[in-house]
């Protein structure tokens, strides 16, 4: 039988443990704390870093370091899987790599073979459609169910986005159209487009000037995708160019290269092809630091494209 007194120990040895529990809890729930401050100040600066990327004058660097950079990114999405601001990095990086880095062939010997350039294809298309999911996450985390209720409404779903959230439409819109483009033997994936138009439209509305212009560069692309005549098309397309060269200052090789493909290629414009990308090689990169990247990379695609003319017209 336990003595009054024998009661009063055991309840003071009770609470000191609990106390001593509390303790120990303690230095883990303060490092879980730091550790979730730390991942998060470094994902706001991944989130950021893109204008360090952006003033780089070499494209071959950061060919080889952006595959670490998303990778660690990926890895620190693991711990906080709904950062806004590494989801928008995750989405940004895996497009402008899959872009600047896989699509095309890296040289005559690639070329050549045509089932490394079908390789090269597909594995774009599958980094596009990673970034595409990395987007719609972003948009999820401010507007609950963003993919479901996309599908199930687009109208309603893109009515309640607003400014600060056109990076996250644009580069779910440019990855997503991308995977389309390289996936035209998918009819599921082909059958998406009213909802990249969507994002496109509403990034468009919301903010024009969105990045120098940019999203009227993606309208470029998608014009041809619009169920309406082609002199239309073409008509829409040389609307959104003439007002992203516009709001670009004439200092990035970005839209020319971009009408060279989307509209000079499939109308079998030769002239105007070569025009377009002879305007892409005569930006001069040193003279817009903030986008030096970008133009090197555009111009490297507009020599690569000038080189392979004759793989898409007929002289």
């Amino acid at each position: 039988m336990v003595t009054p007194a024998g009661q009063r120990q055991t309840g003071r040895a009770g609470a000191g443990v609990r106390r001593l529990g509390w303790l120990l809890a303690v230095p883990c729930l303060a490092g879980c704390a730091v550790e979730r401050l730390v991942v998060d100040r470094v994902g706001n600066a991944l989130a950021d870093g893109g204008t360090v990327y952006a003033a780089d004058d070499d494209p071959d660097l950061i060919a080889v370091a952006s595959p670490f950079g998303l990778k660690l990114t990926e890895s620190l999405l693991a711990k906080l899987p709904d950062h806004r601001g590494l989801l928008l990095a995750a989405a940004r990086g895996f497009t402008q790599y899959a872009y600047a880095f896989v699509e095309l062939p890296a040289d005559e010997t690639e070329l050549s073979d045509v089932a490394a350039a079908g390789a090269a294809r597909e594995r774009a298309r599958r980094l596009y459609l990673r970034a595409r999911d990395y987007g719609l996450r972003g948009l999820s985390s401010r507007h609950p169910q963003f993919a479901q209720r996309l599908r199930a409404d687009a109208s309603a779903v893109l009515s309640q986005a607003r400014r600060d959230d056109v990076a996250l439409l644009y580069w779910t819109a440019a990855a997503w159209g991308a995977a389309i483009s390289l996936g035209k033997n998918d009819p599921a994936l082909l059958a998406d487009l009213p909802l990249v138009q969507g994002l496109a439209d509403r990034a468009l509305q919301l903010d024009e000037s969105f990045s120098d212009g940019t999203v009227h560069l993606l309208q470029v692309s998608l014009a041809a995708s619009r169920p309406i005549p082609q002199g239309e098309q073409i008509a829409t397309a040389r609307q959104h160019f003439e007002r992203a060269v516009a709001l670009a200052g004439s200092r990035q090789a970005a839209p020319f290269v971009t009408y060279a493909e989307a509209i000079a290629i499939p109308g079998g414009r030769l002239d105007e092809f070569e025009q377009m990308l002879d305007r892409a090689l005569a930006v001069d990169p040193a003279k817009a630091p903030e986008v030096r990247l970008a133009n090197e990379i555009y111009q490297c695609r507009a020599r690569w494209l000038r080189a392979h003319a004759d793989q898409f017209f007929v002289r």
